[in-house]
């Protein structure tokens, strides 16, 4: 079965069941009872995490399934493929029909509806990348068709993007670093009908965290490691299952350790930030935490600043994607308002504003999806990526701020989406790791 066949499917399954009434009514909506319930169950307190879910291998591979790079002509071209296009078409659509409204509700509750998550995951996205041999779909590595769809649904909301896009951050790193074991045991039950919630942990509570001089401690201890730690803003860590969690060996190099949320060690504090509040962030409590040696994604040095990298082009796209809705925003707002007798886009302060705007979201989006081809391909991308991150950090809290400004008294309430956009915008220069492309 191709992909277009496989992906036209889970499309119609997820059409069918989103299509009635009722259930679009419920998309981000919450009674006011339910929303105290919830946050009184997490914030101001460290609480121990349970999985209901117990990982084990069900099948044996010789060999880890590593995607192929796509063939190519070598030319940087920007037109999406057939099947990016269709990716990013259904991601986009489901952006607009169920992220845009249900995006404010979930930033003032602090929290993605439940519904609307389950209504993404069955859009399919996060068995794109597993290899057709653990039940997935993917066959070639699809770093461009992830940064389009990563850039589709944060048009809609980054915050519920990130939530909804978690989950595939763990299975892309099993994918592209783990063992034969590891992928046996672990990346099936992505490919399930009830996937289990990951979430990559990498970002440190630290001033100006440095990815690459971690703080959390990875010591060796016989035949085991022993996690000690705090990792922060990792994404709805309250409900996941599964971390991939970044710590330093003892020689100092940085490395990845798959945890399961029912080890001994791991506890959980809600983490409310500026923005991104419907990721529900919380920190990750390591005391002396214990794993297996075996839990040691790879010991290729090079992964984890891949890693890293792959996380950039991430940002990259959420803050492409999110600047764009600000932009398309914008450009009617500024058509629309008078004063002085006149649309205020006659002013020629305003029209270059806006024209800045469209300079340097075009620039970061080049940047973001050069890196993410040459990630594809399979050659060196860490140029492009830091690039991409940089500009993402520079152009996109800039965006925000002057959508923000360009709607004057507008841009500081909340009947307005463009407040909401900036903070997210923040975190796209702030934070690490997250998503994987």
């Amino acid at each position: 079965m191709s992909v277009v066949d496989r992906f036209t499917g889970i499309g119609l399954r997820w059409v069918n069941q989103i299509a009635g009434a009722p259930i679009l009514d419920r998309l981000g909506l919450r009674r006011p009872t339910e929303q105290a319930l919830y946050h009184g169950t997490r914030i101001g307190f460290r609480s121990a995490a349970a999985a209901a879910r117990g990982f084990k291998r069900v099948q044996t591979l010789g060999q880890p399934a590593r995607p192929s790079s796509p063939s190519t002509s070598g030319l940087f071209d920007l037109t999406p493929s057939e099947d990016q296009q269709m990716l990013q078409d259904a991601a986009r659509r489901f952006a607009d029909e169920a992220l845009r409204p249900a995006a404010a509700a979930a930033d003032a509750a602090g929290a993605a509806d439940a519904t609307l998550l389950e209504g993404a995951a069955e859009l399919g996205l996060g068995v794109l990348n597993i290899p057709e041999s653990l039940g997935g779909a993917g066959s070639e590595r699809s770093a461009v068709a992830n940064a389009l769809v990563a850039e589709a649904l944060a048009y809609g909301d980054m915050a519920l993007a990130v939530a909804a896009l978690a989950p595939s951050a763990v299975s892309n790193a099993l994918v592209l670093w783990g063992d034969a074991t590891q992928q046996a045991s672990y990346l099936p039950a992505f490919v399930n009908e009830h996937a289990p919630m990951a979430a990559l942990a990498l970002h440190e509570p630290q001033v100006l965290f440095d990815p690459f001089a971690l703080q959390t401690q990875a010591r060796r201890d016989g035949a085991d490691y022993v996690l000690s730690g705090v990792k922060s803003l990792v994404p709805r860590a309250a409900a996941a299952e599964l971390f991939v969690v970044a710590a330093a060996l003892d020689d100092g190099e940085p490395a990845l350790f798959i945890v399961e949320s029912s080890e001994a060690g791991l506890s959980i504090e809600a983490e409310p930030a500026m923005g991104l509040r419907a990721a529900e962030t919380a920190r990750l409590h390591l005391d002396a935490l214990r794993v297996p040696a075996s839990a040691r994604l790879t010991h290729d040095a090079a992964a984890y600043r891949d890693a890293v990298a792959l996380s950039r082009v991430a940002w990259a796209a959420l803050a492409s994607g999110t600047a764009q809705a600000a932009l398309d925003y914008l450009i009617p707002y500024v058509n629309e308002r008078t004063a002085f007798g006149e649309p205020i886009s006659h002013r020629q302060s305003v029209a270059f504003a806006v024209a800045d705007i469209s300079i340097e979201l075009s620039g970061l989006r080049l940047t973001m999806l050069r890196a993410a081809s040459r990630a594809e391909r399979g050659v060196d991308f860490l140029r492009e990526a830091a690039l991409a991150r940089r500009l993402a950090a520079d152009k996109g809290a800039r965006i925000g701020s002057e959508a923000v400004q360009l709607l004057g008294g507008h841009g500081f309430v909340k009947e307005h989406p463009v407040e909401r956009w900036y903070r997210d915008l923040r975190a796209a220069g702030v934070v690490e790791g997250m998503l994987l492309i």
